[in-house]
């Protein structure tokens, strides 16, 4: 039996079904379902996401089913339409558009209107008694397939559709008689020969097949790529085709199409939100080129037809538990869906319908925690103006409020302009409407800022789905040229500063301070459910019930902040990074050039109390939660990168010459530091250094619990690769606390562990654990020499690597599972069988990516550790691994 490739949707039955989105892609797959669930759809027919993989594997050739299967389910459509493709009298008409498994807005082909050529176009008008209708949707489509399958810019034929206008005297598309559009049919039909060098085909099934083509090629172009590599989406066979029958939202006043939500996707609010545009086709919504109307506005033109689009919006809300992104076109007062998916929605949006979703009895509290991304968080915590800044602050223009959240930056033109600078100044790209192939320099922009489009304009969507703000529509920005644009009347050119309020439309001049916003409301609510599954987690080989969130933090600063966003301690406290702070990097620097070990200790004297005091701000700050403070790591040159003038300054304080300071720089300096004196190294060599911080931690410790707070101080001994090392450098660092605790007469309970980084201690841990008390994986510096990768000069070839799928992910993003993640585990493993109540953490960058927690909740950690600002997006990653492992 041949396989089936092909899958035929109409007349309220279908092949497909909403489970089989793999195969058929997300809009084939709802389709398919809304047909099955009697939600009027046109009847077409998809051909899968594997046709897709073996054109690509077959040197873009079909096998010979494919052919035959498309050939049928033609002829099933033709049928359920009563009307045939290429018939001059009674005409069908299809569009192709795209659709993967998971969606891609605007990134690969539409064409529409396809079927139409010289003799259809009349037969149209006959049957339809609407030259007008006929002559629109052949323009259309000889722009369509000149611009998808021949590749012509759009750009050229907007020119020719301008100039028409302007000849006529109009200003909209809609003001052109049929006359006019056929004089425009004309002309785009000269343009189409210039640029290709043939006719325009006038054989329907040849404009079929190219189009078809067309779909399937868009799966690999530029934006489609950059899209996927941006979302990070693998794994998928490619996108299904989908052929539909046409329906009509250009007919006149009783026709239109839009886009609608089922509830907001920028706030979440659970009110109908969409657009619409009367006598249009749905690509002029989505493209920008027209700005379209709110919805409410369809409710007075046509009452049935909103109350009908009303009550599809709720069955499909309720059928698929989910806010719906719907596509619909109305053909002479008859409603048609065209699509369905999950919306596309913001951070605040997806918390908010999350929250209200498990209230209204929809979805379970844990569905909800698995509707929202880390992304979503992520976007939630962006900067927003500050209050009182704005108060001062006078805007220059309003647009929509596309996509909220607020930013400030340089103005730039172009989407390449944007990537060219990105990582070098922040910018904001102002642009009349966005189009897929801008899809880059979106991502490398702060903000987007358009003149045209509505909100679900391509702007606004993928604005929205990246988490930029947005603000689009707005009319009062007028683009100049290529280097100049009118904001309010007012003349910017590139390079200039302006700030946008992605969640109130509003443009400003120059820079507005940004401020971080405060987790309250749904958000508070939302993790609380997070953090009730995230520590009912119970696994076997973990001593205590939970899988924790701690921070990586240096400051009492960076403390206060990580636990307003509720880390549940500090798993990095890196006291190298106090040392460079005024006042102590004088008194270091003379420990570093000192020629004797009296001279470092005298030293090292003034510099215990103001580390002791760094201590107590942060023992403060997470009074009654685990601090780990990991003593000295790097290499000492880094501590004396000084200039002529700070080498005279420190010889005058120290009274070591000039010359002797210069010597001691040179002897330090070591061809590879980061394999050099450094870490528990230094410790060894310098005893006293690591004396003298383990003095500073009790020290502190007793002073802040002799104020009745709880302290539990983790003292962590960094690049420890042997037994004896750690037994060594612990037996000194108890010995000091011991007798500060002894001293101040206060109890306070600590632990002494090692950070896991050098492979060699993955390998030996179960003798290290016979003398650590926790392990911390310091997973930036175990992939570095796993991989031997150089942290520092990995972005010399790491981009090849990437796209060359060499690599799949960054190994210092993501934590590589198959090398470095096997190192964890055998160290946790044989840590855990060394010492079965051992602590088990991870405090790289790691720590703050969702993939790599997941990994961490598997592989039996007990916690993870990252930077402040990732600390929410940490809580609901590693409650998402609690529940995805669950199952």
């Amino acid at each position: 039996m041949s396989p089936k490739y092909v899958y035929f949707f109409g007349q309220g039955k279908a092949e497909g079904s909403a489970k089989m989105r793999d195969l058929l892609g997300g809009k084939g797959a709802n389709l398919a379902e809304m047909t099955s669930i009697g939600i009027p759809v046109p009847p077409g027919f998809t051909i899968s996401t594997e046709v897709c993989e073996l054109y690509y594997k077959n040197d873009k050739q079909y096998p010979p089913e494919v052919r035959e299967q498309v050939e049928e389910a033609l002829a099933k459509l033709e049928k359920a339409m009563g009307r045939k493709l290429g018939d001059p009298e009674n005409p069908l008409f299809v569009s192709v558009r795209s659709g993967a498994a998971i969606s891609m807005p605007g990134m690969m082909e539409t064409i529409l209107n396809l079927g139409m050529n010289d003799q259809t176009v009349e037969g149209f008008a006959r049957q339809t008694g609407n030259p007008r209708v006929a002559w629109d949707s052949y323009r259309r489509f000889i722009q369509m397939f000149g611009s998808v399958v021949k590749g012509i810019p759009h750009e050229e034929f907007e020119k020719v559709l301008e100039g028409l206008k302007q000849e006529r005297g109009v200003e909209l598309d809609t003001e052109l008689t049929a006359d006019d559009l056929k004089e425009l049919v004309s002309r785009y039909m000269k343009l189409y020969k210039e640029k290709v060098g043939e006719e325009f085909p006038q054989d329907v099934k040849a404009q079929l097949w190219a189009a078809i083509d067309a779909v399937f090629d868009s799966w690999d172009n530029e934006r489609a790529r950059k899209y996927r590599e941006i979302n990070n989406i693998r794994g998928l066979k490619g996108t299904a085709v989908n052929v539909q029958a046409m329906v009509f939202g250009n007919f006149g006043d009783d026709s239109g199409t839009g886009v609608c939500f089922s509830r907001d996707p920028s706030t979440g609010e659970n009110v109908f939100y969409g657009e619409f545009l009367m006598n249009a086709q749905g690509e002029d919504v989505v493209a920008g080129i027209r700005t379209p109307e709110k919805l409410s506005g369809l409710a007075e033109k046509m009452p049935e037809v909103y109350a009908q689009l009303e009550e599809v919006k709720n069955r499909l809300e309720r059928h698929y538990r989910d806010m719906q992104d719907m596509e619909f076109t109305i053909e002479k007062g008859r409603l048609f869906l065209l699509q369905t998916r999950n919306g596309k929605r913001t951070g605040r949006a997806a918390v908010k319908i999350a929250v209200d979703m498990v209230k209204e009895g929809l979805i379970s509290r844990e569905e909800a925690v698995m509707r929202v991304s880390p992304e979503h968080i992520d976007q939630l915590l962006h900067p927003m103006l500050d209050p009182e800044a704005k108060k001062k602050a006078r805007a220059l223009a309003k647009g929509l409020n596309a996509s909220p959240g607020a930013a400030t930056g340089k103005i730039v033109f172009t989407a390449r302009r944007a990537e060219e600078l990105a990582g070098v100044e922040k910018v904001i790209l102002v642009r009349k409407e966005t189009s897929p192939e801008d899809i880059g320099g979106m991502y490398a922009a702060q903000g987007i800022l358009t003149s045209t489009g509505g909100m679900t304009s391509h702007a606004a969507v993928v604005a929205r789905g990246m988490g930029k703000p947005s603000v689009v529509g707005c009319k009062d920005v007028v683009i100049l040229d290529e280097g100049r644009c009118e904001i309010g009347g007012r003349e910017f050119k590139e390079g200039d500063w302006i700030t946008i309020d992605g969640t109130t439309g509003e443009v400003f001049e120059g820079q507005i301070p940004l401020v971080v916003p405060e987790i309250r409301g749904e958000l508070q609510e939302f993790l609380g459910w997070v953090d009730e599954i995230r520590l009912s987690a119970v696994r076997e080989n973990c001593p205590e019930k939970g899988f924790r969130v701690r921070t990586n933090a240096d400051t009492p600063q960076d403390a206060r902040r990580a636990r307003e966003f509720g880390a549940e301690g500090i798993g990095l406290c890196r006291t190298e990074h106090m040392f460079f702070d005024k006042g102590k990097i004088e008194a270091f620097r003379e420990m570093i050039i000192a020629e004797d070990l009296e001279a470092r200790k005298k030293a090292l004297e003034k510099l215990l109390p103001l580390q002791k005091e760094d201590f107590v701000g942060i023992f403060h700050e997470m009074a009654g939660l685990p601090v780990t403070i990991r003593l000295l790591d790097p290499p000492l040159h880094e501590f004396v990168l000084m200039s002529e003038t700070e080498i005279e300054e420190l010889s005058r304080s120290s009274g070591v010459p000039a010359e002797k300071i210069r010597q001691r720089i040179e002897a330090l300096h070591e061809m590879n530091p980061m394999l050099g004196h450094r870490g528990c190294r230094l410790g060894i060599t310098y005893p006293e250094i690591y004396e003298m911080q383990a003095r500073a931690v009790m020290l502190a410790a007793c002073e802040v619990a002799k104020e009745g707070k709880p302290v539990y101080p983790e003292v962590m001994i960094p690049l420890v690769g042997m037994e004896k090392e750690l037994v060594f450098l612990k037996e000194r660092i108890v010995k000091v606390m011991e007798e500060v605790k002894s001293s101040s007469g206060v109890q306070v309970s600590y632990r002494v562990g090692t950070m896991i980084e050098v492979p060699r201690a993955a390998l030996v841990a179960e003798k290290i654990a016979s003398h650590a008390e926790f392990f911390s994986f310091g997973t930036n510096d175990l992939t570095q020499m796993t991989f031997g990768f150089s942290r520092d000069d990995v972005g010399s070839f790491l981009p090849a690597y990437l796209q060359m799928e060499i690599l799949e992910t960054d190994p210092f993003a993501s934590l590589d599972e198959e090398g470095v993640g096997q190192l964890v585990k055998l160290a946790a493993e044989k840590g855990r069988k060394a010492r079965p109540g051992i602590k088990l953490g991870i405090c790289g960058e790691h720590g703050g990516d969702p993939a790599s927690i997941d990994f961490a909740y598997r592989v039996g950690l007990d916690y993870v550790s990252c930077s402040p600002f990732r600390v929410p997006i940490a809580r609901l990653a590693a409650a998402q691994a609690v529940i995805r492992n669950r199952k």
